[in-house]
């Protein structure tokens, strides 16, 4: 049995080279044998990336996130699309809309996301979408532009109508440890409406730590637990459930399922 984690803040876990390589150790560990690293900033993607050179189970998105649209740094367009040549580079992200923060004013955001699905669409990348407080415009957006390698609706949010309406489009639904939380209905509601060839699980870690680890800093190495709860969600066997994720993961980010 073997986890994906399509959606890991490596850079923000840590600082030091040598500790970055131990999380991915102990997620390897706890039968997390693949992860997307996140860049939480365009300014240290590379530095990210050079640390995590000889890790070969961990695979990269490159993008800015709606929280640097004000600050996406000097030829940022031209800095993407050289980074999206380098090895083990499978997304663009990730990107999207975020009202909730209120990065800069939302003219701003849209254009920097749609310039992003533009540019993914000419890269042939699926792009990761973050979304917050901003679902009517992400969705009216991506009917438009959505790359024809598709999307993931990364650290889900929204509720069980949203995601049938998303449905339509060539996206998939990650959800990450808040997924565990007693009082996420509207994701517990939205894991009944979908199938279960469009879902991904994410640690999005150092963030959305699972309910049992609440007080702590997330790791990849507890996304089993996030799967343990889906599969009873779900009420499948865990080992059949690790199997389609497994699947989906590779499958969307165009990686062999071995």
């Amino acid at each position: 049995m073997q986890y994906f984690d399509t959606h890991a803040h490596i850079g923000l876990i840590c600082d030091d080279p040598i500790d970055q390589l131990l999380v991915i150790q102990e997620a390897r560990q706890a039968s997390v044998a693949r992860i997307i690293s996140i860049c939480n900033s365009l300014h240290d993607f590379l530095k990210v990336y050079d640390n995590l050179k000889s890790a070969a189970n961990v695979y990269h998105a490159v993008g800015v996130s709606p929280s640097e649209v004000l600050t996406p740094g000097k030829d940022w367009l031209q800095l993407i699309e050289q980074s999206a040549q380098l090895p083990r580079i499978v997304a663009v992200g990730e990107i999207g809309l975020d009202y909730y923060r209120r990065f800069g004013d939302k003219k701003s955001q849209i254009e920097l996301f749609i310039t992003q699905l533009d540019l993914a669409t000419k890269l042939n990348l699926p792009v990761i979408i973050h979304n917050r407080d901003a679902g009517h415009d992400v969705l009216d957006i991506l009917r438009d532009r959505l790359p024809p390698k598709g999307g993931v609706l990364h650290c889900y949010s929204e509720n069980a109508e949203y995601a049938r309406r998303a449905l339509k489009l060539n996206l998939y639904f990650s959800f990450a440890g808040n997924l565990t939380y007693r009082n996420a209905r509207n994701l517990h509601e939205t894991i009944g409406a979908l199938p279960p060839d469009r879902i991904l699980i994410e640690s999005e870690s150092p963030f959305m730590v699972p309910a049992e680890y609440r007080g702590k800093r997330n790791m990849p190495k507890y996304l089993p637990i996030t799967a343990r709860f889906l599969a009873g969600m779900l009420e499948m066997d865990r080992e059949e459930l690790a199997a389609i994720l497994w699947e989906n993961s590779n499958r969307f980010f165009g990686l062999p399922n071995e």
